[in-house]
């Protein structure tokens, strides 16, 4: 029997977000929810969870079925109270049921000296973890997770992924994700989310993407032979009808009437391919340069911020063309040498040397380089754009007209992530420095960078949580590992934990 059961459901929240969905969940299931940015993903899984009601349709859940939605943010009420206290105060039994609590976090390799400390307090990473935990504590039948990995490092990630592998078989879960590889690890049903048409799989993301995009082409071909089909009608209704007219024969013209009503009927019920709505354009550039080594690494010490050590670099070259990747664990360091190579270029490093010729294209994973009281207007016009041109690449940026003469505070992550790469592009650089450039990008933006990237054959450094995103753009890989710089043939190793502890 389903847990839950969604027929003809329809959300306009201003805009239409969904229609006409329809699916269930049974016991066991692995759903990804799969949408580009403000398409309607974190709506539908509040529509589950009856926070907020449907436009129209039905939602059925079974008898005695539990089922919580784990957000993205924790609440402000939630701030203040420790881990530990926030995941014991979902149980409706918090003393009697206390030592579920410790169960989940030991589940979940929660350390101790994190548990009782205000959630306020901690990082977005462990933020996620106390909140998913709070949902996962009561044991539900059916479990939403929205946006599970954002602020997880790679240890992190695996360690949900494999704790989700181990969930009971009868447990229910819907996932909503922009990371390709995560869906693969832990689902088996894929369902696209549109607002009108939405497409299920009963296959992981990979393999549901291409039957998707099989099935779009499918559509488009067969709107093609309707429309043509309707076309050969009409030419016929209209031969029919002249011989008709001229030999005052009335079964003729009847003939006529039906031919053209069968070309409209055809024409009626023919549908276009899906076609999605861009969330905004990413295109990047690549300046030239004849150096030959962008950034030349002499056995450079890497500090924390108060000054502990990290780990030394050794002798290693960023050569023209390399897309060379930091494989790490969170606190070993790769941001850290992400700074002083920024450093390096705008200030000088006495062990980071890089050439004249260099141009910087930097992004950090906070967005940092763009200040929040400027208007993306006034960011554009800084590379002289003109007034025109410059509202024109804000609008194919994805920014709206009534956003772009306003701070920045309204745009969404993935508008402000999309304005950064905008403005990257403007700087024409020949070098980029990237620290999570995925961070708020949809899959979409995701293919997008990796294919700018690859196409413009730019020169980076960079660091990234995503593994499909590595596993496209990378052409080499340092790794931090025993306070040492190392280089590795691959990133596999990393990601399944075999390398690159402490």
């Amino acid at each position: 029997m389903s847990l839950l059961a969604v027929k003809s459901l329809s959300l306009t929240l201003g805009l239409p977000l969904f229609s006409d969905l329809s699916f269930t969940l049974e016991p066991g299931d692995r759903l990804g929810l799969i949408a580009p940015n403000g398409r309607g993903k974190s709506s539908l899984l509040r529509c589950l969870a009856g926070e907020i009601e449907p436009s129209a349709g039905d939602i059925t859940k079974a008898r005695g079925v539990t089922l919580r939605r784990v957000e993205q943010e924790v609440p402000d009420t939630l701030r203040k109270v420790t881990l530990r206290a926030a995941v014991a105060g979902a149980l409706a039994d918090p003393e009697g049921e206390f030592w579920r609590v410790d169960v989940m976090l030991d589940a979940l390799e929660v350390p101790e000296a994190v548990r009782d400390q205000p959630l306020g307090d901690l990082s977005g990473g462990w933020q996620r973890t106390g909140l998913l935990a709070r949902g996962a504590v009561v044991d539900p039948d059916i479990l939403l997770l929205d946006e599970p990995t954002n602020h997880l490092d790679l240890s992190r990630i695996g360690i949900l992924q494999r704790w989700l592998q181990g969930l009971a078989r009868d447990v229910a879960v819907i996932v909503a994700s922009h990371d390709r590889a995560f869906l693969d690890g832990v689902t088996g049903r894929s369902l696209f989310l549109r607002d009108v048409g939405a497409r299920s799989f009963a296959l992981p993301y990979s393999r549901a993407r291409a039957a998707l995009t099989e099935a779009d082409a499918a559509q488009g071909r067969q709107f093609e032979n309707d429309l043509a089909k309707a076309d050969q009608l009409r030419k016929q209704a209209a031969k029919l009808k002249n011989i008709g007219i001229n030999s005052g024969s009335d079964l003729l013209i009847s003939k006529t009437k039906q031919l053209k009503e069968r070309a409209e009927k055809i024409e009626a019920q023919a549908k276009a391919a899906f076609k999605e709505v861009s969330a905004g354009e990413i295109r990047l550039a690549n300046s030239g340069t004849h150096a030959k080594a962008l950034v030349a690494l002499s056995d450079a010490p890497i500090a924390t911020p108060d000054g502990r050590p990290l780990f030394r670099t050794g002798q290693k070259w960023v050569e023209k063309g390399d897309r060379v990747v930091l494989l790490g664990q969170n606190g070993a360091g790769k941001t850290q040498l992400v700074r002083a190579v920024l450093q390096a270029i705008t200030a000088g490093h006495a062990e980071i040397k890089v050439p004249p010729s260099l141009i910087l294209g930097h992004s950090d994973q906070a967005l940092a380089q763009l200040p929040p009281k400027a208007t993306p207007f006034d960011l554009v016009m800084g590379f002289k754009t003109g007034d025109g041109p410059a509202r024109g690449l804000l609008a194919e940026a994805g920014i709206r007209a009534d956003l772009q003469t306003k701070p920045l505070a309204p745009l969404s992550g993935g508008q402000k992530a999309r304005l950064a790469m905008l403005l990257l592009r403007l700087a024409k650089p020949n070098f980029y420095l990237l620290d999570e450039p995925t961070n708020h990008l949809d899959i979409e933006g995701q293919e997008a960078l990796e294919a700018e990237l690859l196409g413009q054959g730019a020169t980076c450094l960079l660091v990234s949580h995503d593994r499909s995103f590595v596993r496209t753009v990378g052409t080499r890989f340092w790794m931090i590992e025993k306070k040492r710089l190392i280089e590795v043939d691959s990133p596999e190793a990393f990601f399944s934990g075999q390398i690159g502890g402490a």
